[in-house]
């Protein structure tokens, strides 16, 4: 277990017994379509990557980068694409891959901005749901972990841009992110999600 981590809240091996059970998942409701899956830049590359090859259905991939925390590790809630779809989505069946949904800011946002551009299907598939710190109801569609309100890293979730290497899920010491930040004036955040 990393120094800077409280406890394992989930070992790499529940969570890839997890991520072949949603792939299994997806290919019976997709079957006999084509899926464009849609990964959240940065934190659902590890969990896409390993998603889409549990996958037994054709699927195309594309990513987004969405931002709404700035500098700090508290949503902001306002939200800017940082990197849009390369493809048009019109009359496509596309699957959202996220990390971790709790505000359902970003989330909402997303999805309504995706709606706009009119594809056959638009559903989310999420690695972690935070529901007790929803501030906007959104629909997840295939979770992989409902999950208690602590800051987790690993598996592709970062705090600070750290941690993304870990490979179990990991629960954060609460002084590793509240401890002031070089430059920040001691404002440091302790908040996660989306």
């Amino acid at each position: 277990m990393h120094q800077d981590a409280e406890r394992v809240l989930l070992t790499e091996e529940q969570v890839l017994a997890r991520v072949r059970r949603l792939g299994e998942e997806i290919s019976r409701d997709y079957a006999g379509k084509e899926l464009l899956v849609v990964g959240i830049l940065k934190g659902a590359v590890i969990f896409m990557a390993d998603l889409v090859r549990c996958l037994t259905i054709p699927a195309r991939l594309d990513f987004m980068a969405l931002s709404s925390y700035g500098v700090s590790s508290r949503s902001s809630g306002v939200v800017r694409i940082l990197k849009d779809l390369e493809q048009d989505i019109t009359g496509l069946d596309v699957l959202v891959v996220e990390d971790i949904v709790d505000t359902g800011l970003t989330l909402n946002y997303l999805r309504e901005n995706l709606c706009t551009r009119d594809p056959a299907s638009l559903k989310v598939c999420t690695l972690l749901d935070k529901p007790e710190r929803r501030k906007v109801a959104v629909a997840v569609d295939y979770n992989g972990f409902t999950i208690p309100d602590e800051f987790v890293v690993g598996y592709g979730l970062d705090y600070n841009g750290r941690y993304r290497n870990l490979r179990d899920i990991l629960v954060l010491k609460r002084e590793v992110y509240t401890r002031p930040a070089a430059g920040d004036g001691g404002c440091a955040g302790g908040e996660q999600g989306v």
